[in-house]
């Protein structure tokens, strides 16, 4: 089958700057309106990623104003991982009952809540139950951010839109890390409390924007029987109407094969039962279904387990095994990996609609587990070093992290995410999404909660080796089981997974 490219160059530009012919500027229009609703999405990605790392820097104040042991601490951040998986299973069902839109703002509104809560805590039982809500928060961003976005975003843009949320996460944890640098001399019982309390503030605007000037997705309203509604937003982000009508009949044509809802010609809903989503997905699931599963499942697996939950959460506690003993040097050596995350994570942006996904992932994959394994040797030598010797290698650990986050911004932080929601089935979409983000909590809880107790039994460097050895098998994985989806519409990914292929490079473009 052409790619959507191929059939339809002059209906569909870029959403980076094309020819300038009058067709391209309506389609360019339509981009700029996907892109202001990506954005507006992308805040909910800005607040799980303030929630995600403000406790990296203040955990250590937490122990001290309320007496807390380290043990505690994993636990407590380790359990922030689970309730956000409770939350991505229940985001599946919440966005397709109640609508992508909807389910963006009920999220907001549990972030905001969690925080409040976590901030006015006075002691463990507070916290976790803080800590609880805001979990679950982060399980519903985590799914409907990229639905949304992958649904709203033309073929041609998708990559590009696509990569938003994962900056604007990356931009949330940087944020955190700014907060804990700036807040951390002030009185004790006052600092870590308002490092975590703002995180409350934005999600009252987010949620207001959700429900006051979002459009739903297109394709949950054909699933829904709007099909008039879809096609204004079609027509909004196309900016043709003929395209639009075209792209209309595409998800009637994949809603109607749907074994959950039929849609009819006149845009009237048939329910069947919902159970079938989860037994198509899990049950008896047709082998492009069980491929595109295998593949979603796999990159969440292997983001986690390449340790990145170590860096984000337990940044400072590495750079002190690495001999820096300094508070303000930790965190601005934090900070350095927050600015870094953040400024590499742009890369894919511009390059993942040109170079592929398949070409990100693997440059991602390789250069983790180059930086994984000098950061284990440079945290191996620091100990037995001298004092001119130990300089070296502190600054190598610092360099070191900061090139695994960079290397994973390149691909495995944002490619993941947007790979997954577009190769998943329509009528799969949200469970499978969901599915895949539970996965991913799994790990990163299996890692936040771990982390302490792994390197004081084999040692700081040894865990980092443990991490490099998972990042080289990601690499392997990516190679031999993911085809190239690049410029490819959504209604597309079901016939490339469908196994005539017999391999990714017969399907890379």
């Amino acid at each position: 089958m052409k790619n959507e490219q191929e059939q339809e160059p002059e209906l569909e530009a870029p959403l980076l700057p094309g020819d300038g012919d009058a067709r391209k500027a309506a389609a360019a229009a339509g981009s700029a309106y996907a892109l202001v609703c990506s954005l507006v999405a992308s805040a909910i990605s800005i607040i799980y990623g303030y929630n995600r790392g403000v406790m990296s820097g203040a955990q250590k104040f937490v122990q001290d104003d309320l007496g807390i042991s380290d043990a505690q601490i994993e636990v407590l951040i380790g359990a922030t991982s689970i309730y956000s998986l409770v939350g991505s299973l229940a985001a599946g069902w919440a966005c397709d009952r109640a609508g992508r839109r909807r389910t963006m703002a009920l999220s907001a509104a549990m972030f905001f809540a969690g925080s409040a809560i976590t901030g006015a805590a006075s002691g463990y039982a507070a916290l976790m139950a803080g800590q609880l809500v805001a979990g679950v928060a982060c399980g519903f961003g985590l799914v409907v951010a990229p639905v949304y976005i992958a649904e709203m975003a033309p073929a041609a843009s998708r990559g590009f839109l696509s990569s938003i949320p994962e900056i604007a996460g990356n931009s949330g944890i940087l944020l955190s890390y700014i907060a804990d640098f700036a807040l951390a001399g002030l009185q004790e019982s006052v600092n870590w409390r308002l490092m975590i309390g703002v995180g409350a503030v934005p999600p009252l605007f987010l949620a207001a924007a959700t429900l006051l000037a979002m459009p739903e997705t297109p394709r949950w309203l054909v699933l829904n029987g709007h099909h008039d509604e879809a096609r204004r937003v079609l027509t909004r982000t196309t900016g043709d109407a003929a395209l639009a009508d075209r792209r209309l009949q595409d998800i009637v044509s994949s809603a109607r094969e749907s074994p959950k809802q039929a849609v009819s010609g006149d845009g009237k809903k048939e329910a069947r039962p919902s159970t079938s989503v989860w037994r198509d997905l899990l049950v008896r699931p047709t082998p492009s279904v069980r491929r595109v599963l295998l593949a979603v499942l796999g990159l969440q697996f292997f983001q986690q387990a390449s340790g990145v939950a170590a860096l984000v959460l337990y940044a400072p506690r590495v750079f002190n095994r690495a001999g820096i003993t300094s508070q303000q040097a930790v965190l601005g050596a934090t900070i350095l990996l927050g600015v870094v995350k953040t400024v590499s994570i742009v890369i894919p942006l511009f390059l993942t609609d040109r170079l592929g996904r398949r070409p990100m992932l693997l440059t991602s994959a390789g250069g983790m587990a180059a930086s994984l394994l000098v950061l284990g040797f440079s945290l191996r030598a620091a100990p037995a070093a001298d004092a001119g010797a130990a300089w070296w290698a502190a600054a190598t650990s610092v360099a070191a992290a900061a090139a695994f986050m960079a290397t994973f911004s390149l691909g495995f932080g944002p490619v993941i995410w947007m790979y997954g929601s577009e190769i998943l089935p329509l009528r799969l979409r949200a469970q499978g999404t969901g599915i895949g983000t539970a996965v991913n909590r799994v790990m990163s809880a299996v890692v936040g909660m771990t982390f302490i107790s792994m390197y004081e039994a084999v040692g700081m460097a040894g865990s980092f080796y443990i991490f490099a050895g998972f990042a080289a098998a990601a690499w392997v994985f990516v190679y031999a089981c993911l085809p190239e989806t690049k410029g490819r519409s959504l209604e597309e990914m079901e016939a490339l997974f469908d196994g005539s292929a017999d391999s990714p490079s017969l399907t890379t473009q």
